[in-house]
């Protein structure tokens, strides 16, 4: 038997994969846990992700009319309870604001004191805050569409957390819209999924399904909830960003009306959308290996790492000067509309820590300058989508001159084996034995692919949707929109059916 290859991070996916996410988030230093249980400190490199992020998705989001607002973080309990079913989807988790001031008490401690008239919830979404202000600025179809987003953080009370992907305070941002019509209010909503799904396949590199959730799973207070769903390399699925058509009841419930082009009092239609901080663990659990964090170029804080190499200080100053030589060449090439973002890393760390430092971090180019590459007016590098060990040297000129099609490369290839690790573990069920096999597995047929997603038909009855969740922990992630209708045997019961859905056990 040969011996196991050493990796970075410890332990493998394989071996544990929780345990190997948390891991990764470590060695990368993009968070870690805070004081305040549930909640996470964002460490300086992984904001710099949150900050691409946010730049990318800002500027998709002004391409299509919208402004950039705030609202308060503090909600007044009795505007959460003008939408019943909204009240009653998020009364569990909310945080909430009793008292004005803290005292002292004779024990030398603080108490609260000042009773709030009202009690506040801490924001954990803002339908119902963002509602009231509408029915301020609402008055006429002049006024319409209103198109606003919001960049903020929310509190949900969280049982079980884990960094990124379910934290009690996180960052995200969320759209909120008003329409004249329906048609208006359902194409806002569709047109945001589409750029959700932009934004993950094109700079996150993370193939996604479009789909519609089901009643069980929609938005509380929404009509429609529609989602973007994407594969982890553990075969659970997770949802990358949500849009939602309110219809006209967020409207009613804050008396968002207007006058309409024939005179008519109306009440609006409305929309809201949000995708947060999860999608960093989306990023992780998508493209990272045993040996830490990869990132797509396009989302990465750094595209090129520069590791100086020398044995003395006549060998540094040479080094150095020709890496910052480098550095300026490459700085001139274009990347995803900016300049190419190139470090040299001249810290006093050995040479192999530097290395590992930045493979962990995820960094896409690394370049290995010493006095061989001087002499020789080469670079040698490697690629973040490669084995560590796999490096080349070429001519410095060649390399600059080819670096932005480089990235391109590692960006497309990332996406390209999401996509196929996807395809490969998405198998189509209609016998319900075989279905739970799949999702069982000591009793699966093909353990390696076990408890990806799995395409069956849905009759449409809850009871069919709660069967897989309480036996199986299964859920139904979303309705495909790009699925043909197909006549087919609900999987659970072999009621009628006349379209397959999406089933995967979920984060």
């Amino acid at each position: 038997m040969g011996k196991a290859q050493k990796t970075a991070i410890t332990p493998t996916r394989q071996d544990d994969y929780p345990e190997w996410y948390q891991q990764v988030i470590i060695a990368a230093e993009l968070a870690e846990n805070s004081p305040v249980r549930g909640c996470m400190v964002i460490k300086p490199w992984g904001y710099a992700i949150w900050e691409n992020i946010q730049r990318e998705l800002d500027r998709m989001f002004k391409a299509t009319g919208h402004k950039n607002a705030y609202f308060p973080l503090f909600i007044p309990k009795s505007f959460l309870e003008k939408e019943a079913e909204h009240v009653e989807g998020f009364a569990k988790e909310c945080a909430v604001v009793t008292h004005h001031r803290l005292e002292a008490s004779p024990d030398g401690g603080l108490v609260p004191a000042g009773l709030l008239d009202e009690p506040l919830i801490v924001r954990p979404t803002s339908e119902t805050i963002i509602g009231a202000m509408f029915s301020k600025w609402v008055q006429s179809y002049r006024d319409l569409p209103l198109l606003i987003n919001q960049w903020a953080n929310v509190v949900r009370w969280e049982l079980r957390t884990r960094l990124f992907l379910r934290t009690t305070e996180f960052l995200w941002q969320e759209g909120h819209t008003v329409h004249e019509t329906r048609d208006d209010a359902w194409a806002e909503t569709m047109r945001m999924l589409d750029v959700y799904a932009d934004f993950a396949e094109n700079f996150a590199a993370i193939p996604v399904i479009r789909g519609e959730k089901s009643a069980g799973e929609r938005f509380p207070g929404a009509v429609n909830t529609f989602c973007i769903e994407a594969m982890m390399q553990d075969r659970k699925a997770l949802q990358a960003g949500t849009s939602h058509y309110l219809g006209e009841n967020f409207a009613k419930a804050s008396n968002i009306q207007f006058s309409s082009r024939s005179g008519e009092l109306k009440y609006a239609h409305t929309t809201s959308w949000g995708m947060s901080t999860r999608i960093i663990g989306a990023l992780i659990m998508t493209h990272s290996d045993d040996d830490g964090l990869v990132l797509p170029p396009k989302l990465s804080p750094v595209h090129v790492v520069i590791l100086p190499v020398f044995r003395d200080e006549s060998q540094q100053t040479e080094v150095l000067d020709y890496c910052r030589r480098l550095e300026a060449e490459i700085k001139k090439r274009q990347f995803n509309n900016g300049p190419v973002v190139v470090e040299v890393d001249d810290s006093e760390k050995r040479g192999g820590e530097k290395t590992w430092n930045w493979i962990k971090k995820g960094v896409p180019i690394r370049i290995e300058i010493g006095m061989r590459e001087v002499t020789e007016d080469k670079v040698f590098y490697g690629r973040r989508d490669l084995s560590p060990m796999e490096k080349k040297a070429v001519p410095r000129g060649e390399f600059v001159f080819v670096v932005a099609q480089i990235l391109e490369e590692i960006q497309q290839n990332l996406y390209d084996r999401a996509f196929d690790y996807r395809r490969e573990r998405t198998l189509r069920f209609d016998d319900k034995d075989k279905f739970i096999k799949f999702f069982t597995p000591k009793n699966a047929e093909k353990p390696e692919i076990h408890g990806g997603f799995a395409l069956a038909h849905w009759c449409g009855a809850p009871e069919c949707e709660q069967w897989p969740a309480e036996n199986l922990k299964v859920t139904i992630r979303c309705i495909p929109l790009d699925g043909a209708e197909e006549l087919g045997k609900c999987i659970i019961c072999g009621g009628e059916s006349n379209r397959r859905v999406v089933f995967a056990k979920a984060y």
